[in-house]
């Protein structure tokens, strides 16, 4: 069987083992204090162009989204999200756990509109019983998209003015953000979307670590007391050097740039083939993750020798799956599906 199901469902990459095999009998502080997390902080904050911005090193998504959001926000606000966003659908309500409502926006690709955001603000600012409902005082957006989908540099720019208008931050979920900066489709850089955000992610994760994610502040009104909030939230991990290790593996020569690219090439190769089938895709998916709409003999057909995700119903002879390619897919288990999918 060939895994095509998810990005994290490999260990990680090699590099990463080898260097916790050198460093493991090596004394070193905890909670982040060592040599290995300082080190990748400073490689994280050079290749963000924010020598000033703080890093701090978690060890998963939800739990980045739980921290970065619940710190920024005052008891009586709400976040603003894409309706389909990860917060929304995939975290089992851990941003209302916190007591902060998340507030939806409509999207059918993932993304959300600077039209749309400000058009909400200002409708909160102008009702009159505003007092009586919960204020939004962030965006969170997520790139790629839960969907897949990119946000252009114009697109973040025009978000990341209507935020710094109404005073609110902007937060991007970054857990593929290495598979979206790769994609030959982007416009923007790490260096852009840090001066774009008040507060981001790198994932690592789904990126070609065993776990781990980089948040990344810039703006200084958020990084306040914001280790009280991972020791408070069980996110202050006391081996944290098994953190640092692997960003500072994975931003050494730019490795985890290199492996998240080689990743969407062979996603688009996948998507070409489907379509080179004359097999429809849905939404506009522009790095690892592809959605093919796929008849049921076609599905048969391929779940004989691959893992793939069934994302939902199309329509009723039709059905959504996902192919997700990773940092450890390998070009011949690629071009075997791309071979597949042209005999199917």
């Amino acid at each position: 069987m060939l895994y095509f199901r998810s990005d994290y469902v490999e260990g990680c990459h090699p590099s990463i083992l080898e260097k916790m095999v050198e460093t493991n009998m090596e004394q070193w502080p905890g909670y982040g204090e060592d040599k290995y997390c300082d080190s990748a902080i400073q490689k994280i904050k050079k290749a963000c162009g924010t020598p000033n911005a703080d890093v701090h090193l978690v060890v998963g998504g939800t739990q980045a989204n739980l921290l970065c959001i619940s710190s920024c926000l005052k008891p009586h606000q709400g976040v603003i999200s894409a309706d389909v966003g990860h917060i929304t659908c995939h975290e089992a309500g851990a941003i209302e756990a916190t007591g902060h409502k998340v507030i939806t926006l409509p999207s059918e690709d993932g993304l959300i509109s600077a039209e749309q955001i400000e058009a909400l603000l200002k409708a909160d600012r102008e009702n009159p019983i505003r007092q009586f409902t919960v204020q939004p005082a962030m965006v969170y957006i997520s790139f790629p998209t839960e969907n897949g989908t990119l946000y252009t540099k114009q697109q973040m720019t025009d978000i990341s003015r209507v935020c710094k208008k109404y005073e609110i931050p902007l937060f991007l979920d970054g857990a593929r953000l290495g598979y979206g900066v790769t994609s030959k489709f982007n416009d923007l850089t790490l260096e852009d979307i840090a001066g774009f955000c008040d507060i981001f992610y790198i994932g690592g994760t789904k990126c070609g670590m065993l776990l781990g994610e980089a948040i990344v502040i810039t703006n200084d009104s958020l990084k306040r007391d914001f280790r009280y909030q991972l020791k408070q939230k069980g996110a202050m991990l006391a081996k944290g050097r098994v953190l640092g290790i692997q960003f500072d593996v994975m931003f050494e020569n730019n490795l985890y740039f290199e492996v998240c690219g080689t990743a969407v090439e062979y996603a688009l190769r996948i998507r070409d083939a489907f379509r080179e089938k004359g097999v429809p895709m849905w939404g506009n998916a522009l790095a690892n993750q592809q959605f093919a709409i796929l008849t049921d003999a076609q599905i048969e057909h391929l779940k004989k020798k691959y893992d793939f995700e069934f994302w939902g119903m199309y329509d009723e002879a039709r059905s959504i799956v996902r192919f997700c390619t990773s940092w450890a897919t390998q070009e011949s288990a690629v071009n075997s599906l791309v071979k597949d999918i042209q005999e199917m």
